[in-house]
């Protein structure tokens, strides 16, 4: 099964401070709930894992990423993530993401287009599900992207103490892991998708 996700997300803060995050994998990759890169392969390929926890119960599993392009003369980049589980999930996502000026001068927009193909017990859930799982889960990538860039130094002025604790992220410090909670049901749908996007590199 095959869908595909465009989303557009307006971010406080300048383009160059915006692309600081995504122009390093491994702090975009903290900004998925859950994922973090344990190894790099190379200059283009990393591998990770993603974490959850339901109830008193915690799983983990891996996948890998390619880094396909990064260009900082257009403020975009391209990967191509997959990954598969126990259970005969598989998942992958082929993203391109870019970064563009926003309306007024220190502000500037997150814009993704995303490939996702599913197959296994995964896919039986279907687009009417995954794709709003897939929304949430986005959602809150944003909003740990933004507070990762509201934490990054902007070029006219050194980072404050007051900037980054706004943010919720200590001055210097990359945005802390969060563990993905979810129902069962939940877990079901997100866990190869979560491998295919960014379990490569967590």
């Amino acid at each position: 099964m095959e869908f595909k996700l465009d989303k557009r997300w307006p971010l406080a803060v300048g383009i160059d401070q915006a692309w600081a995050v995504l122009s390093d994998i491994r702090a975009t990759a903290a900004c998925m709930p859950g994922a973090a890169i344990t190894e790099q392969v190379d200059d283009t390929h990393y591998k990770g894992t993603v974490r959850t926890r339901i109830g008193p119960a915690q799983m983990q599993f891996g996948g890998e990423i390619e880094v396909k392009a990064l260009d900082a003369a257009t403020y975009s980049m391209q990967m191509l993530g997959k990954g598969a589980d126990k259970s005969g999930s598989s998942a992958s996502m082929d993203l391109a993401a870019r970064l563009e000026a926003g309306e007024t001068p220190g502000t500037s927009i997150l814009a993704g287009t995303a490939t996702v193909v599913v197959s296994g017990k995964l896919a039986q859930f279907g687009n009417r599900l995954l794709v709003p799982v897939s929304d949430a889960m986005l959602t809150q990538f944003a909003d740990t992207f933004r507070a990762a860039a509201a934490a990054v130094a902007s070029p006219a002025a050194p980072p404050s103490d007051a900037q980054a604790a706004e943010a919720g992220v200590a001055p210097g410090a990359p945005p802390p892991l969060r563990e993905l909670n979810a129902l069962a049901l939940m877990w079901q749908v997100f866990k190869a998708w979560l491998a295919g996007l960014f379990g490569r590199r967590s």
